[in-house]
């Protein structure tokens, strides 16, 4: 698989990237057996980029990577997040029993168990998972430079910010990457962050390439999920917002079936054709769909396709809001 630079670290990352999340929760129960064995196809089909975090199983999906990393950690660039506070006793699967701390006695606090937890001496990209509105941005961009002179980091990164508070990170010390989600029915940050990213020289990282698998076609109703399933609680996978965009998705099939690829191809592949070079990091445990994923690196789309697709789903074309008003991890403005 082909490779490109995060940012200008030094640091490689494959073309499509993994996102561990689904393997320790959010969307059904755990099979730590099947999760390890999706990882060793990953990285025999040449994926090098896995990306995991502190509060993904509350510290399990750190665990279950550190078994995975064993041999391979000079061939593989890992990130890891910091910045959301869970409740300990809260039941798995909820993502409404969570504060934002970025503080940097907890960034601290927070690196020193990644690192006990992975097995591993440095993190390769650090993530703020979430911005703080009660700490600056500068103060946590400071406390990150100083990780990265301990060499407990090898970069940073921002999630789910604005092209503001990226500028103001970025001129204490510079951001390597930037991880928000984005996807045909996610397009929100073509409007201000990528075009700050392609100026500022960082790399733009997409979680739910898929719209949360929605983009994958295999979703026919939101009764087909489990019940403890985080995304029954996005309005999107709610009501009349569900039955819109499964009428967008059939339109994506006519194109899917000229084109001999699946849907989640199709929309992986939008994204690996931008000029300027995104990468997304699809979730999976299982190996059946992480190959399928990987097969988007074939699929090339023509200017005609790319336009077809841009019109069927326009930035703010998606029905329904990503989040729940009460979700506090919900991304909001900056105000300090």
């Amino acid at each position: 698989m082909d490779s490109v630079n995060i940012g200008t670290t030094g640091l490689r990352s494959s073309v499509i990237g993994l996102g561990c999340m689904g393997m320790s929760e959010f969307y059904g129960e755990r099979d730590d057996a099947q999760s390890l064995r999706t990882l060793e196809r990953a990285f025999e089909l040449g994926v090098t980029h896995y990306d995991t975090s502190n509060v993904y199983g509350r510290g399990h999906n750190e665990q279950l990577l550190s078994g995975f990393l064993k041999g391979k950690r000079a061939s593989v660039m890992l990130a890891s997040k910091f910045g959301v506070v869970r409740d300990p006793n809260g039941p798995l699967g909820s993502s409404y029993d969570r504060d934002i701390d970025n503080s940097p006695a907890y960034m601290r606090k927070c690196c020193e168990e990644s690192l006990s937890r992975l097995g591993i001496e440095a993190i390769d990209i650090y993530y703020v998972h979430r911005a703080d509105p009660k700490t600056p941005i500068e103060e946590t961009a400071s406390a990150l430079a100083g990780l990265i002179k301990e060499g407990k980091i090898r970069a940073y990164g921002l999630s789910e910010v604005s092209a503001d508070l990226l500028r103001r990170a970025h001129k204490v010390q510079p951001v390597a990457a930037i991880q928000s989600e984005y996807s045909l029915w996610t397009r929100e940050p073509e409007l201000d962050v990528l075009p700050a990213c392609l100026e500022l020289g960082i790399t733009f990282v997409a979680y739910s390439p898929l719209g949360r698998g929605f983009l994958t076609g295999a979703i026919a109703s939101a009764q087909s999920l489990a019940a403890d399933d985080f995304r029954l609680s996005s309005p999107r996978f709610q009501g009349d917002n569900f039955d819109k965009n499964l009428a967008i998705i059939e339109e994506l099939r006519k194109l899917c079936a000229a084109k001999n690829c699946t849907p989640g191809q199709i929309a992986l592949a939008w994204i690996l054709g931008r000029t300027q070079k995104i990468i997304p990091i699809p979730g999976t445990k299982r190996i059946k769909y992480l190959e399928e994923n990987v097969g988007a690196a074939c699929v090339t789309l023509s200017a005609q396709e790319r336009a077809a697709l841009e019109a069927l789903l326009p930035i703010g074309g998606a029905a329904g809001t990503r989040y729940d008003p009460s979700f506090k991890g919900a991304p909001r403005p900056a105000t300090t």
